[in-house]
């Protein structure tokens, strides 16, 4: 015998990693929106000046959902590519670029910290880089597949760059909702 596995079982374990990778990725990429405000019903984003460059509003849940699922197959064929001599250190790769995708939306939509949210993001177009290389040496087409991802966050890097530049004084200033006191 001269494989370990065969191509069918090595299907079978792919089709396995995506059941849980592609679910898994989307989930924490929407919870991390939902859980820091993230879009245009943020009021302190609703407040900021747009730049020119900035898309429709409902383009970022169909880009991000595109992305989320073509990232959680990334992960899944090198999940699936058990003995590649690169995978441990794809996979750490892997979770420190979405570890800070995770930490972005918090940061710019929860905190309004915009400057912290572009050393963020900066860091993650780098642990991103790092990632494609790794995952090519493990799986050319999970490299692949990342390449869309990598386009979108050199998108939203000038994005929010340009938002740092349009609204000098909103950096870190939350506005909060007006409160109604009522007294008895």
């Amino acid at each position: 015998m001269s494989r370990l596995a065969t191509k069918q079982q090595l299907r079978g374990s792919l089709t396995r990693w995506m059941l849980v990778a592609v679910p898994a990725i989307a989930l924490l990429g929407f919870l991390s929106g939902q859980l820091s405000g993230s879009g245009a019903d943020n009021p302190w984003f609703a407040a900021l000046t747009k730049p020119a460059l900035f898309p429709p509003p409902i383009a970022f849940p169909i880009v991000w959902t595109a992305l989320y699922i073509l990232m959680g197959v990334a992960l899944a064929l090198v999940l699936a590519a058990r003995g590649a001599r690169w995978r441990r250190w794809a996979l750490v790769a892997f979770a420190v670029q979405f570890a800070l995708n995770l930490a972005w939306s918090p940061i710019f939509f929860g905190a309004g910290e915009m400057r912290m949210a572009l050393g963020v993001i900066v860091a993650m177009v780098v642990a991103t880089i790092v990632t494609i290389v790794l995952f090519r040496r493990v799986r050319p087409l999970a490299a692949w597949l990342m390449v869309p991802y990598l386009a979108w966050i050199l998108f939203a890097s000038v994005l929010n760059w340009q938002f740092i530049a349009a609204n000098p004084g909103a950096d870190g200033k939350q506005v909060v909702a007006a409160q109604q006191r009522v007294t008895f």
